[in-house]
């Protein structure tokens, strides 16, 4: 008996069962049964019976002792092999190196504490890739101290990488809070987690002009965001060789004072934005004029109070209506605090000028907008009104922002310059990815200084490693791949809009081949389905090998993959 499968052109091919014998000489062939309706492996399975092996049912002959998460660490593991990761960290392979190496991997898989993360190795094919199995927290401690002394090297060698004499440099500081009290960087400091009266410690990134981190620098908590410029331009200068410069920082974050402190650095150039007060003066001398924007939303300045330096105006009219409608929200909002506070005056329930005092300074201040007004209180009464005037001068500033620098025209345009600032989102955005649960950087939990430090610099390289791994996919994700040329092609003061490409992607969540559209965390999670099985022989009271089978990928998978081993490469330092 065999199996014979016959071709139908209009329908799936019969499958059928059919014996040989001979009748006068001659081989004749008779059909026994229709196999059609069966599955392709229970047909396989049968021929296979028919030609004589011996077939034993997979789940009762083998079975399965381990299951690990493979895909997402291997997705890791290509992208830092591409960029040279490890060669970065140290020359030689240790297993120091190995720990720091798996740290960052599983603060990109899975951000835990340090315990939990030695802990949990074992769901993922991180320690047996990396030989660190059965690695315990005080191993994890070594190698953070380990990676603080190579710290300064790691960043020269970063440095040397992505900036340049002449490019530019982004900077700013963030911080985040403290679990403890024991640490001596921990101070009480503005709170950007929305966090008031916890301990903070302060850090600022540096990066080039494609937010890729170079650097990062930790403060105490109260330490001010101008007080620290300074020591990122002699980082330039004297740990990474560079003698032309261009440091672009926030209008807090270059003072006058701090550019005062950098004039005399041959070499330092720097791009940053006026303050509000400073915008008022200058629309108050008539240097700034809201005529001027009615044909064009960009012009250039020169003012006495800032020789040798360059004004851009710039007029956002989005922006102006945005802050108009909030203005009036929160003065409306306001208005409605007090006025309940005026009906209780009226009603008899605040009988004193110090009770309806306390009453007023409790709402006033609740939305930020005290000074624009007035109000009167007596012993029986209580009034208010709008500031008018004091309103309408503000409204003469909304939407309107002055970028200063002393870059020369020859160096960057008016449009050039106004885009070289608003190039500081991409370090805020590697801020988003760093302190949210992605990469999870707060709470920190340590109390030694260096540790902290070295907590901070572990999760910028998980954003270095994670910032490779999103430019190669980006086809395949939500991300938009217009260039840097076609953005300089957009008004540089208006909003920033996506590409009709990039439109089309989130309408549809479909490519043009038909796949999926990923989002980063979404494609890492469908990655951690490609699991490493340890199956074995199911012999009951024998030691029998075992062998490993890795899930094949999907094709999603497989794309994703052949992305991240195709994306840009470094030369080996």
């Amino acid at each position: 008996m065999y199996i014979d499968i016959v071709p139908n052109r209009s329908s799936p091919p019969a499958i059928l069962l059919r014996e040989s014998f001979r009748e006068g000489g001659k081989i004749c062939k008779r059909t026994l049964a229709n196999l059609s309706s069966l599955s392709a492996s229970q047909v396989e399975g049968l021929r296979a019976v028919l030609g004589g092996e011996q077939v034993v049912v997979a789940s009762k002959a083998f079975e399965k002792t381990r299951d690990r998460q493979h895909g997402g660490y291997q997705a890791i593991e290509t992208t830092m092999k591409r960029i040279g990761f490890h060669k970065l960290l140290d020359s030689r392979r240790s297993r120091e190196r190995d720990l720091v190496v798996a740290m960052v991997a599983s603060r990109i898989l899975n951000p835990r504490s340090k315990l939990a993360t030695c802990r949990t190795w074992g769901e993922y094919t991180i320690a047996e890739e990396l030989n660190i199995e059965g690695a315990k927290i005080k191993d994890l401690y070594g190698a953070m101290d380990w990676l603080f002394e190579r710290q300064d090297r790691i960043e020269k060698k970063l440095a040397a990488r992505h900036l340049n004499d002449g490019g530019l440099a982004l900077y700013d500081l963030s911080s985040s809070y403290f679990e403890g009290e024991k640490c001596s960087l921990a101070k009480r400091g503005y709170s950007r987690d929305g966090k008031p009266g916890t301990l903070q410690v302060n850090y600022g990134l540096l990066t080039n002009s494609s937010g890729i981190p170079v650097s990062v620098s930790v403060f105490p908590g109260n330490t001010s965001d101008s007080t620290t410029v300074v020591d990122q331009v002699k980082k330039l200068r004297e740990d990474f060789g560079l003698t032309d410069i261009v440091l672009v920082g926030d209008r807090g974050m270059v003072t006058q004072k701090q550019i005062d402190t950098i004039k005399p650095m041959d070499g330092t150039a720097w791009v940053t934005a006026l303050r509000s007060n400073g915008i008022k003066e200058l629309v108050s001398d008539g240097s700034i004029q809201r005529g001027l924007f009615d044909e064009n939303n960009i012009f250039e300045i020169q003012h006495e109070e800032y020789p040798g330096e360059r004004l851009i105006a710039c007029r956002n009219a989005d922006l102006a209506t945005r802050r108009a409608h909030k203005r009036e929200a929160l003065l409306v909002s306001t208005e409605k605090e007090l006025e309940k506070v005026r009906k209780r005056v009226e009603a008899g329930k605040l009988k004193t000028a110090a009770d309806i005092g306390v009453k007023v300074g409790q709402v006033i201040g609740k939305y930020n907008v005290k000074k624009h007004f007035s109000w009167t209180i007596t012993e029986t009464s209580f009034s208010y009104s709008r500031k008018h005037e004091q309103i309408s001068q503000e409204a003469t500033l909304d939407g309107i922002y002055v970028i200063r620098t002393s870059l020369t025209p020859d160096r960057a345009s008016t449009s050039a310059t106004v885009r070289t600032y608003k190039k500081l989102c991409r370090v805020e955005r590697a801020f988003r990815t760093i302190k949210t649960d992605a990469l999870a950087v707060r709470p920190i939990r340590h109390t030694l200084e260096d540790r902290v430090r070295t907590h901070i610099f572990l999760c910028v390289l998980a954003y270095y490693v994670e910032w490779h791994m999103r430019d190669a996919l980006k086809s395949v994700l939500f991300s938009d791949e217009m260039t840097e040329a076609e953005k300089d092609l957009r008004d540089p003061v208006a909003p920033a809009k996506r590409s009709p490409a990039a439109i089309k992607k989130v309408q549809s969540r479909k490519l043009g081949d038909g796949s999926e559209v990923w989002d980063f965390r979404s494609l890492l999670t469908h990655l951690g389905t490609i699991v490493r099985s340890t199956c074995r022989i199911r012999i009951p009271g024998s030691d029998v090998p075992s062998f490993e089978l890795d899930t094949t990928p999907t094709p999603d998978q497989a794309k994703a993959l052949a992305l991240l081993r195709e994306g840009r490469t470094y030369p080996v330092s």
